[in-house]
């Protein structure tokens, strides 16, 4: 097993240096990806680079495409550096990084399995937050025909990158805020296997979230039926699955 973190970065210039150095005694190469940040963000991210280069590298998109856009161009060049298993963290800060051994040490005993984070949440998470991932759930879990996947829209996981790179060459899996859920119900029908693992999750270091309440809820919807009718298809291969 060979794993790196990936880091998708959106004007998260507050938090990111933090970030890092919460990360740097664990020793993992570290793929950041700018996804068209704002020049004092994506100068703090070269600066951060050119202090670390030994364990730190740098992506940088012209534009912002979203969260699973740059997740993505993160999958890509972990597979080029070689790297097994990525795993994935947000910017802000609010992912307890000390979590990433045990993370790591499931994705050893299950090389082939999604590993995902089921958020433990403090008081300073929103309660919209917290029941509207209540109803994203749901909506998995019929989109899956199992209650194999505890959270579907924590941000930290790991990926197995072989299984990432099947998915990715057959399916044009969602770029925006709904990327999470997309690619994780795609990975569930491609037979992947899941492992939750719970992990605590606190709201964040610079306040800043990306989320456009409408518009992205709007998008999740879309991608929740989308992914509805083609569970429909796949009704026969996923009860066989339970059965076997």
């Amino acid at each position: 097993m060979n794993p790196c973190i990936i880091i998708p970065v959106y004007n998260h210039e507050a938090a990111i240096p933090h970030v890092l150095a919460k990360l740097k005694s664990f020793g993992l190469p570290t793929i950041l990806v700018n996804d068209g940040s704002s020049t004092l963000c994506s100068q703090i991210l070269a600066d951060c680079v050119e202090r670390e280069p030994d364990w730190l590298t740098l992506i940088n998109r012209s534009e912002n495409g979203g969260k699973g856009a740059a997740v993505l161009d993160g999958f890509k060049a972990a597979q080029a550096l070689g790297f097994s298993h990525a795993i994935q963290i947000d910017a802000d800060g609010q992912h307890d990084v000390n979590d990433i051994p045990a993370f790591i040490e499931a994705g050893r005993k299950h090389p082939d399995a999604l590993i995902l984070g089921q958020p433990l949440f403090d008081s300073t998470a929103p309660k919209s937050r917290v029941y509207g991932r209540t109803i994203a759930n749901l909506w998995v879990w019929i989109n899956t025909l199992s209650l194999a996947i505890a959270d579907s829209m924590c941000g930290f996981r790991l990926y197995p990158l072989a299984a990432v790179a099947k998915l990715a060459g057959s399916t044009r899996i969602a770029r925006g805020m709904d990327f999470d859920i997309d690619i994780l119900v795609r990975l569930y029908w491609q037979g992947v296997d899941v492992v939750n693992r719970p992990t605590a999750v606190q709201y964040p270091y610079d306040g800043v979230s990306h989320f456009k309440l409408w518009q992205d809820n709007v998008m999740i919807s879309k991608t929740h039926a989308k992914l509805f009718f083609g569970m429909l298809l796949r009704i026969p291969q996923l009860l066989g699955r339970h059965r076997s």
